[in-house]
């Protein structure tokens, strides 16, 4: 289930959402209200969700919302209780309506309400080098640390005993306890998420968060984006190297290893104690196992069960691989 720190602009009118699709439906009353956007297991009877691939049609088939973007094709996977709002792109129309609740998740311009830290609460709880800003809605637990060039922006919380390096940016985030961030990263920031249009990209707000668990490590120059829909969680005791980049939307699971510059696309789920090596990269919407160890250099285009080794491009079973390159 997916936290947001933006202000829902809901309840809004179906006919509202309708209008904004350029749908029309006389069946449906003006009283008719839509109070949030949610992915299809968070949504509740009052929310509208999308459906765009039959990869999570069992996901569909048990959703509780009452309205669902989805096409032609796969309207008869909704339950009866779900309204099938029929349309030509799917991820498009969400964009959109997402927009209509949330107007303030599409851009990520600077904090104008940072101060610096001698002047905030934390002036005096908080070890802190030079040029620290500290933007609204941020809390920061005991024995914290961080270094010189480093903004806090607004909605962060910090956990007790964290380290934050030099010329770090976070906003949007809750990091727990135990957790070191090195110099140079951004955390937080919006997604590489917009649908190419004819004259323009239209941008898909980010209404999520970032969570990283305790006791993680996030190396020099790493970059995660938070959440579209859902949130971009990092497990408890999991370690990223330096210049990885984590999408938005992924799940990575607890006592996870990952080596420098490997690159998660969004959506993507990563389970307990798996290993990547150094330069691999996974592609979006995958599913990989427990206890999966990844090579250096692969490239992972689909799901990977527990307990597997693989390697190259695509990604294989390492003695597959090994045995095909001998």
């Amino acid at each position: 289930m997916s936290q947001t720190f933006y202000y829902n602009q809901g309840p809004l009118k179906i006919l509202d959402i309708l209008k904004t699709l350029n749908l029309k439906d006389n069946s449906f009353s003006e009283d008719i209200k839509v109070f949030d956007i949610k992915d299809l297991f968070s949504a509740n009877t009052s929310d509208i969700s999308f459906f765009h691939s039959k990869k999570y049609q069992g996901i569909a088939q048990k959703t509780k919302a009452s309205f669902c973007i989805t096409t032609q094709n796969l309207k008869n996977e909704l339950p009866k209780n779900c309204k099938a709002l029929i349309v030509e792109n799917v991820l498009v129309s969400t964009a959109k309506i997402t927009a209509l609740f949330y107007p303030n998740a599409i851009n990520d311009n600077f904090d104008e309400t940072v101060l610096n830290i001698s002047e905030t609460e934390f002036n005096n709880k908080v070890k802190f080098g030079k040029n620290v800003l500290i933007g609204k809605n941020v809390s920061i637990g005991s024995n914290c640390s961080i270094g010189h060039n480093t903004i806090i922006e607004k909605n962060v919380s910090l956990g007790e005993n964290c380290s934050i390096g030099s010329n770090t940016i976070i906003r949007n985030s809750l990091i727990k306890d135990n957790v070191k961030i090195l110099d140079n990263c951004v955390i937080g920031k919006h997604g590489f998420g917009f649908f190419p249009m004819k004259n323009s990209n239209l941008r898909y707000p980010h209404i999520g968060i970032v969570i990283i668990e305790d006791n993680c490590e996030i190396g020099c120059g790493a970059t995660i984006d938070r959440g579209s829909m859902s949130n971009t969680i990092i497990g408890k005791n999991t370690y990223l190297d330096n210049q990885i980049h984590i999408a938005h939307n992924v799940n990575i699971g607890e006592n996870s290893i990952i080596a420098g510059q490997v690159g998660i696309a969004g959506s993507s789920i990563i389970g307990k104690n798996v290993r990547i090596g150094g330069q691999a990269g996974i592609s979006g919407h995958l599913k990989i196992g427990d206890n999966v160890d990844i090579a250096g250099g692969s490239g992972v285009i689909k799901d990977i069960p527990n307990n597997t080794k693989v390697m190259g491009y695509p990604a294989k079973n390492i003695r597959e691989f090994l045995r095909e390159n001998k």
